[in-house]
């Protein structure tokens, strides 16, 4: 019920519906001359948010702090040690992300762009940590497979054996993925590998459940160069993506931190 409430008031605190809310709000009041004004007022800041957030240096700004909170897990050289806190993880855990199930695709194809860019970054380290177990997360779909299954069907293709793979099913959110990992790994390290702009929370979350966690942040959406480029002050639905991205976790932070989570 609490997870069905607050998927429910974080929808339309995101860009696009509040946007749109504001928009057919003011529009609704321009039919009354008494509140033409007003109607007016939300015509103007709808669409003046909407632009905002559909901007690309505007989503980069957003995100940028997010992402950049822990640094990503280098390239490993050959012949070259691994970094310590990466070396001592006995798990890797990648978090859920969501799939389709359309028939005659493989499950590389059913993820989402989110959930392909974690699994990817799971096997890196996998392969780097023969002796570490993959642990995959995901509650199922209806009568669909869960997240959790399709992930590991893709790691498999990717040359990940199955015994070497613990899935996470029954869960709704982070929280739940969380202390489902304390008990699977207890005091051991974890490689954390989820979305860079999803970290921050992640992390808070599974230092606050005990989980000997390492960041390794995965599915970078801003690539800022540090010159600037004209492409940067025009509007597209990437940019909407990456704002709301940014704006999602920054509401579900706030959440978390008032429960004294973080």
């Amino acid at each position: 019920m609490l997870f069905g409430l607050k998927k429910f008031i974080s929808f339309w605190l995101m860009p696009l519906p509040f946007c749109l809310t504001l928009l057919v709000a003011g529009l609704w009041l321009m039919r009354s001359q008494k509140r033409a004004r007003l109607g007016r007022a939300l015509l103007i800041a709808g669409t003046t948010l909407l632009l905002l957030f559909s901007n690309k240096a505007v989503s980069t700004w957003l995100v940028r702090p997010l992402e950049a909170r822990y640094p990503a897990v280098p390239e490993f050289s050959a012949g070259q040690p691994l970094p310590a806190a990466i070396a001592a993880c006995r798990y890797v855990v990648a978090l859920g992300a969501g799939n389709g199930n359309t028939p005659g695709l493989p499950a590389t194809s059913e993820l989402s762009t989110s959930a392909l860019a974690r699994l990817t970054e799971a096997v890196r380290l996998l392969r780097a940590l023969p002796e570490a177990k993959l642990v995959l997360s995901g509650p199922p779909d209806g009568t669909h497979p869960s997240h959790a299954t399709m992930m590991a069907r893709a790691a498999q293709s990717l040359g990940i054996g199955l015994d070497r793979i613990t899935l996470i099913e029954l869960v709704d959110d982070t929280e739940d993925e969380s202390l489902a990992m304390r008990k699977i790994a207890g005091d051991a390290p974890v490689a954390l590998v989820t979305s860079a702009w999803h970290m921050p929370r992640a992390a808070a979350l599974f230092h606050h459940a005990g989980v000997n966690t390492v960041p390794c942040p995965a599915d970078y959406t801003a690539h800022p160069d540090g010159e600037f480029h004209w492409e940067n002050i025009l509007c597209d639905t990437g940019s909407l993506e990456r704002s709301t991205c940014a704006v999602h976790e920054r509401i579900g932070y706030l959440w978390i931190w008032l429960r004294g989570k973080t």
